[in-house]
């Protein structure tokens, strides 16, 4: 085992696109930790959908070896971690397991909203900061104009900012100084109890639940009784080591050094991001602070487009969730759609994710309807009640309230957008709380928003109103009270319960209007008038109506008293009557797909 002295742990912090895993690939490369020959793009990057949209999903763990010019061989511990908004419990975990953070920020784009929400993690806990200029080679960088941005963000000298291009290489042997000269060596002992942090987990088919830990204190040897604090679990450690490009089995991890360990637990539920692992040999009296239960911020109905691939569908979420514990799903069903499940995300980017990934590795397409956000909902019977689908909603006659989850919005943006960012903030229900120039040219505005605003369509339109120019990022606050209503579409009278949704009340009719013309356009005409109509409990506040196909019944006569003709005409008149009593619309399942496609 390396001795302490010569252990660094570090992690890179960066917004998304910034050339976070371009540089560890270089990193990988210099170590000679990966030879020339199995060197790929995005080398941490396992997925191919991490590959093709450029972000990590799930974070990585890897140990590099160093011979610095000292003569001294140096362990470097990189622990990857993911850049966006949804996934940033999985970056406050990988912070807790280090000592130092490389700060990457794009010479030509400049500080962006996430790199300042990570970098506020990091500062929390402590990290020393290397501040690094990546893109430096390209002709748009402005090294000047983006190096007094980190000097004001973090209060640093000029030459401790490092000049670097992961593409070409530039640099990386000052990166590599700079670890070893600045980044603090883990401090711990290696004969106390043992207190050990688990950072991230995945799956192995054949070994079942893999997790990754950072020792804190003590030494962890194979073979040894484990027990997970957190969920008060006990395993025997069967396989303990340290993480290269695969996995390297060790006899013992001592403290400061970070690894792998395998206990044949087959589900991922068992397994907690942010737990304590320690030995019954040697326990530690308390677990490692900053432990939570990741909460999912956003649900949604998924179901099978056929019906007969519901229990298919269950099995590809449950393969899933091993790889991925942050999402969570329930059987539940619908009159419109079938049987299927409802889901919590952490995000629409994680929706959007476990969306592709069921397409991919499991076949599934699937249906997925309005995302919506949990609320609680206070009764004058019941109190208080957890409402996860406006379906859930008590009777208005005994609701006293009812509360939503607001977020403390971030915008990083050109003063020339102020004015549209502005605006559609306000139009989301939103309330400007701060707005601080970092530069003359960066103005960083604070909003307290909705969550329930920002599910839908924010994202989309922030970055077309601001050219591409305003970075996003967001943290939970609390709940408060809001005047939501229950909009129902019904057709023929019938609700739709798949386009139900909670919404506030000032902005329920032009919703209903808008959902209202948008199924006209989508829904097949058939042989009797289907009305649609928008309503708030027993009030319709919107409609229209798709008038009836007519069949000319009346084509074969030719000629003859027109008797005959009206005969024939009074007599659809009564089919028609008839129908419209029995008929039911069928709705097509790509409608429901298309419907959320609102402007």
């Amino acid at each position: 085992m390396p001795p302490m002295k010569n252990i660094r742990n570090f992690c890179v912090i960066a917004h998304i696109d910034h050339g976070k895993s371009t540089l560890s690939d270089r990193l990988l490369e210099f170590t000679k930790t990966i030879s020339a020959r199995d060197m790929v793009a995005q080398a941490l990057d396992n997925m191919d959908l991490e590959r093709e949209r450029g972000i990590t999903i799930k974070s990585h763990a890897i140990q590099m070896y160093y011979k610095h010019s000292d003569g001294e061989e140096y362990t470097f511990n990189l622990i990857d971690t993911p850049g966006h908004v949804d996934f940033s419990y999985e970056v406050s975990r990988s912070i807790a397991a280090c000592e130092g953070a490389l700060l990457l920020v794009d010479a030509t784009q400049g500080i962006q909203a996430q790199t300042i929400s990570n970098l506020y993690l990091a500062i929390e806990h402590n990290l020393e900061i290397i501040p690094i200029l990546n893109k430096v080679d390209m002709q748009t960088a402005m090294i000047e104009e983006v190096a007094d941005q980190v000097i004001d963000l973090i209060g640093c000298k000029r030459g401790d900012i490092v000049l670097a291009s992961g593409k070409t290489g530039i640099g990386i042997q000052d990166i590599m100084d700079a670890i070893v000269n600045r980044v603090p060596a883990p401090k711990g002992d290696p004969k106390a109890p043992v207190q050990a942090l688990i950072f991230d987990s995945m799956f192995n088919p054949f070994r079942g639940v893999v997790a990754y830990f950072r020792v804190m204190n003590g030494t962890i040897a194979k073979g040894e009784k484990v027990r997970f604090i957190n969920t008060g679990n006990e395993y025997v450690a069967e396989e303990i080591g340290i993480l290269q490009m695969t996995q390297i089995p060790k006899d013992k991890i001592s403290a400061g050094n970070v690894g792998y360990i395998i206990t044949g637990i087959k589900e991922s539920k068992e397994i907690k991001v942010g737990d304590t692992v320690t030995t019954l040999s040697n326990p530690c009296l308390e677990a490692i602070h900053g432990f939570e239960d990741v909460k999912p911020m956003v649900f949604a109905g998924i179901y099978p487009i056929d019906n007969d691939d519901f229990e298919d569908l269950r099995d590809s979420l449950e393969k899933l969730q091993l790889n991925d514990a942050s999402l969570v799903f329930e059987p539940e069903t619908s009159i419109a759609l079938g049987f299927g499940f409802r889901c919590g995300f952490l995000g629409m980017l994680h929706l959007e994710i476990i969306q592709e990934r069921l397409s991919r590795e499991f076949n599934q397409e699937v249906i997925t309807t309005v995302p919506n956000v949990s609320y609680f909902a206070y009764t004058k019977r019941d109190g208080k009640k957890r409402i996860n689908t406006p379906n859930e909603l008590p009777d208005p006659t005994m609701l006293e309230k009812v509360e939503e989850p607001y977020i403390r919005a971030q915008v990083i943006t050109k003063p020339e957008y102020i004015g549209a960012i502005m605006t559609l903030c306000i139009e989301k229900r939103g309330l400007l709380t701060k707005q601080t120039y970092l530069t003359t040219e960066r103005v960083e505005l604070s909003f307290e928003l909705p969550l329930a605003e920002i599910v839908f369509d924010f994202y989309d339109r922030l970055k077309s109103i601001s050219r591409g120019y305003a970075s996003f990022d967001y943290t939970p606050i609390d709940y408060r009270a809001s005047d939501l209503v229950k909009l129902d579409i019904r057709l023929n009278g019938e609700p739709v319960d798949a386009l139900s949704s909670l919404v506030h009340k000032l902005k329920a009719e032009s919703l209903g209007r808008k959902i209202c013309s948008r199924l006209k356009e989508l829904l097949p005409r058939q042989q009797f008038v289907i009305a649609i109509q928008a309503s708030v409990g027993a009030k319709i506040i919107a409609r229209e109506t798709i008038s009836a196909m007519r069949k000319d019944v009346t084509a074969k006569c030719y000629g003859g008293d027109i008797s005959r003709k009206r005969k024939l005409l009074e007599k659809q008149k009564e089919g028609k009557k008839k129908m419209r009593q029995i008929g039911t619309v069928e709705v097509p399942q790509k409608t429901f797909l298309d419907v959320l496609k609102l402007d």
